[in-house]
């Protein structure tokens, strides 16, 4: 049957993304497994000189990772550039790929240090590894507030996720500058959560892939079905997609883009109820 055939292909993409080299497994997986030292890594984007800081311990519930800049704290979500010169975005990795730890950008919490989730009293973790490095683009919010016109769901109260499609693994914190070649209407418990699909300008693909029609269709089978299955372990239900469960091309996607940017400045203007949001 044509769903037993979707499964199967599934499956073949993530047994290959599985077998991919030990080196960029251990890699990656260094990334999250040991300690960090107190400074992660210092970085300028589009101008903005910023530095990592360590608090806490990692894998544990008082695990922070905090951006300074001019010896200042800052949030990576208000006060780091998002870009879209030539349809090139700053992205913010959240999650390594090949990793498991839940890290988010902290919205509720003074200066939005990444940390790791947190569900019902439990450090929250996928039941198996991102395939892809998964993160946010600064300056972007998705609107509780207000419904999409057409997908009649309202915004999940995030910044707009970003899953980068390249073969090295991103460390958490760092920001790169990506094309965004595509994005997924996923809807997450009634909510409306996209899904950019973007690539690394370094990364030798990135010359080769400039809209979403160019990306194999094992890679965008691969991303939709794990977003679609990733919460059933947990007695969730599948995850749903808008627009046919197609993704929407790269012009819509800087459509998409300039929306939730536009979304951000009513939020930090106060225009728009920010809830439990810390925007200072």
């Amino acid at each position: 049957s044509a769903s037993l055939s979707t499964t199967m292909k599934v499956t073949a993409v993530m047994l290959a993304t599985l077998l991919a080299p030990t080196a960029a497994w251990s890699s990656a997986a260094s990334l999250t497994g040991r300690r960090l030292g107190r400074f992660a890594m210092a970085s300028t984007v589009s101008g903005v000189d910023f530095e990592t800081e360590v608090s806490g311990e990692a894998g544990t519930e008082s695990y922070r990772l905090n951006f300074k800049s001019g010896g200042k704290q800052i949030s990576p979500w208000h006060d780091l550039p998002l870009g879209g010169e030539g349809g090139v975005y700053n992205m913010l990795t959240e999650i390594p790929k090949y990793s498991k730890a839940k890290m988010e950008v902290a919205t509720k919490e003074p200066s939005n240090p990444i940390a790791q989730d947190i569900k019902k009293g439990k450090l929250r973790d996928y039941h198996g590894p991102i395939f892809w490095n998964y993160g946010c683009l600064p300056q972007t919010w998705e609107d509780p507030n207000e419904e999409h016109p057409s997908l009649k769901v309202n915004g999940d109260d995030d910044p707009i996720d970003v899953v980068e499609i390249g073969s090295a693994a991103l460390s958490s914190g760092s920001v790169t500058p990506v094309k965004a070649l595509g994005v997924l209407a996923m809807i997450d418990d009634g909510e409306l959560d996209w899904k950019v699909v973007a690539i690394s300008t370094a990364d030798p693909l990135a010359a080769e892939y400039d809209d979403i029609g160019d990306v194999p269709d094992a890679v965008k089978d691969g991303i939709r079905e794990w977003f679609r299955w990733y919460k059933t372990p947990d007695d969730k239900p599948l995850n749903g997609f808008g627009f046919d469960e197609k993704f929407l091309d790269k012009a819509t996607t800087a459509k998409v883009i300039e929306e939730t940017h536009q979304a951000w400045k009513n939020l930090k203007s106060g225009s728009a109820e920010k809830g439990k949001l810390w925007t200072e």
